[in-house]
């Protein structure tokens, strides 16, 4: 297990880390299923596949609804599950699906096809009118709902209500988007079976994950909590008082980062910013939830954007870019305090990180991050450089965010740093494999490697680029093309660096 040790005393958070690797692919970006990669038959392949490579953890980014650009990080609930993530096939094999009704389906190919996502619907809708027929399963469907009523009851209306009204939720009829219980009461009354439906749907999502998590074991799964929420999503809808909004439940302030290396202009991300007071004053129940809810999910789990919880770049609504903001303090240790010790947690602390967060990080013993690819600068001599390194630490050849290892190489990389990289490895290797080969030695205890990198594959292969709204998230593998090769090689750093599960 990778969460296997305490940390040292003066932890109040996290639990440490055992050497160990995995791989980064989103569930997404599997292959062969139609229109995009979900929970089904390839999800239990690339199991196998990794625990053949010796890996230890398999890194699936955040597994809510769709946001704007079809990011992950932009999700509507920060409890739901992605209804678009439950497989066909499974569905077939479970009697709710008919094998013909899979024909005609888009072919799997190197991208998401998110213009045939309808397509995907349409199977979920006739999944449900074949639970409706039969009422399968149901005693265990009505007790997922009790057990998740604190946040399934919100999301079946908020999505519901969004199909009938669209977004943002605060254009909707008043009384709706106030949450008066006389229109709660109506529009539940009205919708009842469309509520059902966006329950059996969760229903079914956890069902399957609850059977991928059977599967993968002893592999460990390495989720991702995005610090911030959408402006249109059931958690400001259902908790108002919990953001920043004006009296038209519209953000006052937006969150993003200043001007970095991703983005000259800064990153204006449109997210609400949170009225720290109202959580503190509710013991930080919100967070509390949302924490342990994901780690139901998860193993491991990533605070995307950790320096938040030190200080936010908040900038005004009326803003066209993240420029003008100013720093404004978050919560620090006492929300940690409250969600409780012995967490199985990493800090994504890239980007401008100063000493206040740093100190925290430190405080509450929890892992940071390290990305290779920030670490060849012949003038800075970086942290981020293997011989820096701490063993509390997760280090990564590249993350979702970056390029893939082959497209910063060809099209980022200088001529500078390419004259160091080949001066401090000495390698003949591929470039790709040779940053593996680095982040295998490397005496951090966590190696992550995107499967773009095992691969040697181009930018046109990457995740995502920060501060570009469309265009992201549609890279997938192709069927086959993680090969026992692959594996023998992984397996054997992992061997020769002591990586290999137990």
């Amino acid at each position: 297990m990778i969460a296997a040790a305490r940390a040292s005393p003066s932890s109040s958070a996290s639990i440490a880390l055992v050497r160990a690797y995995g791989v980064l692919l989103p569930i997404t970006a599997l292959p062969a299923s139609p229109v995009l990669g979900d929970l089904g038959p390839a999800a239990h392949v690339f199991c196998r596949w990794l625990r053949d490579a010796g890996a230890t953890l398999w890194q699936v980014l955040p597994v809510g609804p769709f946001g704007p650009g079809h990011s992950p990080y932009a999700s509507p609930s920060s409890f739901a599950g992605n209804p678009l993530l439950i497989s066909p096939q499974l569905l077939v094999e479970e009697g709710l699906l008919a094998q013909e009704d899979l024909a005609g389906a888009p072919p799997a190919g190197r991208t998401v096809e998110f213009g045939a996502l309808a397509w995907r619907w349409e199977l979920l809708h006739r999944a449900y009118r074949a639970f409706r027929e039969s009422r399968w399963q149901l005693e265990a469907f009505q007790g997922f709902c009790q057990t998740h009523a604190f946040w399934l009851e919100d999301w079946a209306l908020f999505s519901v209500a969004s199909q009938r009204f669209g977004a943002p939720f605060w254009s909707w009829p008043a009384p709706l988007a106030r949450r008066e219980p006389a229109a709660l009461a109506a529009f539940a009354a009205e919708h009842h079976e469309a509520l059902e439906e966006a329950r059996f749907l969760q229903f079914l999502f956890f069902s399957q994950w609850e059977r991928l998590r059977r599967e993968a074991h002893p592999l460990q799964l390495f989720g991702d909590l995005p610090f911030f929420v959408a402006a249109h999503s059931a958690d400001v809808w259902s908790h108002p008082e919990l953001f920043e909004l004006d009296e038209a439940l519209r953000p006052r302030f937006v969150a993003g980062v200043p001007p970095d290396y991703f983005a000259s202009e800064g990153q204006l991300w449109g997210n609400p910013v949170y009225r720290w007071s109202a959580h503190e004053a509710t013991g930080f129940a919100w967070w509390r939830q949302r924490i342990h809810h994901q780690l139901a999910l998860f193993d491991l789990l990533r605070l995307d954007h950790f320096r938040a919880f030190a200080a936010a770049w908040h900038v005004p609504a009326e803003h066209t870019t993240a420029r003008h903001g100013q720093w404004v303090p978050g919560p620090g240790e006492r929300l940690f305090a409250a969600v409780g010790q012995g967490l199985p947690l990493v800090a994504e602390d890239l980007g401008i990180i100063t000493e206040d967060v740093v100190a925290l990080r430190e405080r509450l013993g929890i892992p940071g991050m390290a990305v290779l690819q920030f670490a060849f600068d012949p003038g800075e001599r970086s942290a981020f450089l293997p011989h820096n390194h701490r063993e509390n630490l997760v280090v990564y050849t590249g993350t979702h965010d970056n390029n893939t290892t082959l497209g910063f190489w060809e099209e980022e990389a200088t001529p500078e740093q390419k004259a160091f990289f080949a001066a401090y490895t000495a390698s003949h290797e591929p470039v790709h494999r040779a940053m593996i080969r680095l982040a295998m030695a490397s005496v951090a205890k966590l190696a992550v490697i995107p499967a773009q990198d095992i691969l040697g594959l181009p930018s046109s292969c990457r995740l995502n680029r920060p501060g570009v709204a469309e265009g992201n998230w549609g890279f997938r593998l192709l069927a086959g093309e993680l090969t026992a090769e692959h594996a023998r090689f992984l397996h054997t750093l992992a061997d020769l660096y002591q990586r290999l599960p137990g």
